[in-house]
C-alpha cells in the first residue's frame, strides 16, 4: 500500500505533478513557505477541500526530492482509505521500518486528510511520546478543522517547531495575478466579476470541479460526524436569510424550530467546515462583547454559489461585497470585528474601519471610516497584503 502513494520511491513521476503541468491557471501557494521543515515539527495544515491542499503538499514533494540523499525519506499517504488509528498507527509503523532498513535520519512525513480517520490523534501522540519521530517533521492535513474534539489541545508541547496553517481559496489579489501582473481598475473590475462567479478555487477555474460537488463534500462531512445533512441545510437557509443583519443563535433556532445549543452546534460546525466565519461586535470602548448578536459570513463566492443552490436561497450582490472585505481582512489580520449604534462599521480589524456600500456613499460616518462604494471593492482587496 505505501509504494503505491509514493512513486518517487522507484523514480517514477507523481500523477499530480504531471496533472499540475497541464493545468490553464496554476501558482505554488504561498503557504508552503510558512510551513516548519525543522526537525522536530508537527504541522497542522487545515483547509475545505478542493483548495488545494493535496496539490500543494505533492509541489512540496517534488522540492524537497531535488535536495533529499534519498527518496525514502520522504513518506506521503492518502488517510481517506483508513478507518481508524489503528490503521493509522500500523501504516506509520511500517514507513518506520522501512525508514530504518534504508538508514533514513530524518524524514517528511505527510498525512492527508487524517481528520477523516476516528482518533487520528491517539497514533501520532504514541509515536511522539515514544521518541520514534524525533528527528522527523510531520505535516497534517485535513478538510475538518482539526481543533474538532480539542486535537489541538492533544499535542500541547508535542509540536516541537510545528505552525498551524489555514488554507483557503485565492485571494482577490492572488487570483488577479494569474491574469495581469499589475492592477489597472478597468482590469480588476473585468476580473471582480469573474471571481464572483468562480470564487478563488483553481480547481473550478480549471474545469475540474463542479458547484454541487461542494455541497455533495460538505454533506458527506456532516454525515461522518453523525449530523442531520436536512437540519445543516435549514440552518444555513436561515443564515442567508438573515445576511448581513448580525443575528443570534436564539433567532436562528426559532427560524430552524430547533433549541439555540443545537443551532450554536451547526454554526459552529460550518465554521469547522472553513465555510463560514463569525464576526463579532467590537464595542465603543474597545471591547469584544460576545454575548452579543453577530455576523454570519460565508468565506468565498464559489461556497456562496453552494450554499444558495443547497438552500434555493439567492444572495445579494451587496451581501457579497461585505463579506469579501470581512474575510480578507480577517486573513489579513488574524480577526475581524463590526460595530452597530446610531451608524454601522462592517468590517473593524487592525486600525482599518470600513464601511460597503454597494451603491453610492450616502450619509457621514465619522473620521476614519472608510466607506467603500461598490466600485471601489476590487482595488480594496488587491490592496490588502
Amino acid at each position: 500500500m505505501l509504494e503505491l502513494q509514493n512513486p518517487w520511491w522507484f523514480g517514477e513521476p507523481d500523477r499530480d505533478w504531471e496533472l499540475f503541468e497541464k493545468l490553464t491557471y496554476r501558482l505554488r501557494p504561498k503557504w508552503l513557505d510558512e510551513l516548519s521543515l525543522k526537525p522536530f515539527s508537527l504541522n497542522f495544515v487545515v483547509g475545505p477541500r478542493r483548495v488545494g491542499k493535496t496539490l500543494g503538499i505533492k509541489l512540496l514533494i517534488g522540492e524537497l526530492l531535488k535536495k533529499a540523499s534519498t527518496p525514502y525519506s520522504i513518506f506521503y499517504f492518502s488517510c481517506d482509505v483508513l478507518e481508524d488509528h489503528r490503521e493509522l498507527l500500523e501504516v506509520l509503523n511500517d514507513y518506520l521500518r522501512l525508514k530504518k532498513r534504508k538508514g533514513v535520519k530524518t524524514a517528511f512525513i505527510f498525512l492527508d486528510e487524517v481528520s477523516l480517520v476516528e482518533d487520528w490523534w491517539r497514533a501520532l501522540k504514541f509515536l511522539i511520546d515514544r521518541g520514534e519521530l524525533r528527528n522527523d517533521v510531520v505535516t497534517v492535513t485535513g478538510s475538518i478543522s482539526l481543533t474538532l474534539g480539542r486535537h489541538f489541545e492533544t499535542f500541547g508541547g508535542r509540536r516541537g517547531n510545528g505552525e498551524t496553517i489555514e488554507v483557503m481559496p485565492l485571494s482577490f489579489r492572488d487570483y488577479y495575478s494569474l491574469f495581469y501582473d499589475e492592477f489597472f481598475p478597468s482590469k480588476g473590475a473585468e476580473v471582480f466579476e469573474n471571481y464572483l462567479k468562480t470564487g478563488g478555487y483553481l480547481a473550478y477555474l480549471n474545469g475540474n470541479l463542479k458547484v454541487e460537488e461542494l455541497v455533495g463534500f460538505l454533506k458527506a462531512d456532516l454525515k461522518a460526524l453523525d449530523r442531520s445533512t436536512d437540519l445543516a441545510r435549514d440552518v444555513m437557509g436561515a443564515i442567508l436569510d438573515k445576511a448581513p443583519s448580525p443575528t443570534s443563535f436564539n433567532a436562528i433556532a426559532k427560524a430552524v424550530g430547533v433549541s439555540p445549543h443545537t443551532a450554536r452546534d451547526y454554526v459552529e460546525l460550518f465554521e469547522a467546515f472553513h465555510v463560514l466565519l463569525q464576526v463579532l461586535y467590537l464595542g465603543g470602548d474597545g471591547r469584544v462583547y460576545p454575548r452579543k448578536e453577530r455576523k454570519l459570513i460565508l468565506r468565498d463566492p464559489l461556497i456562496v454559489r453552494a450554499m444558495e443552490l443547497w438552500t434555493r436561497r439567492k444572495t445579494d450582490r451587496a451581501v457579497l461585497y461585505e463579506w469579501l472585505v470581512q474575510e480578507h481582512l480577517y486573513r489579513k489580520f488574524g480577526e475581524v470585528f463590526y460595530y452597530r449604534n446610531s451608524y454601522e462599521v462592517d468590517a473593524i480589524a487592525g486600525n482599518l474601519r470600513v464601511e460597503v456600500k454597494s451603491g453610492k456613499k450616502r450619509g457621514r460616518y465619522p473620521r476614519g471610516v472608510r466607506v467603500l462604494s461598490g466600485h471601489e471593492v476590487p482595488e480594496f482587496l488587491y490592496g490588502i497584503t
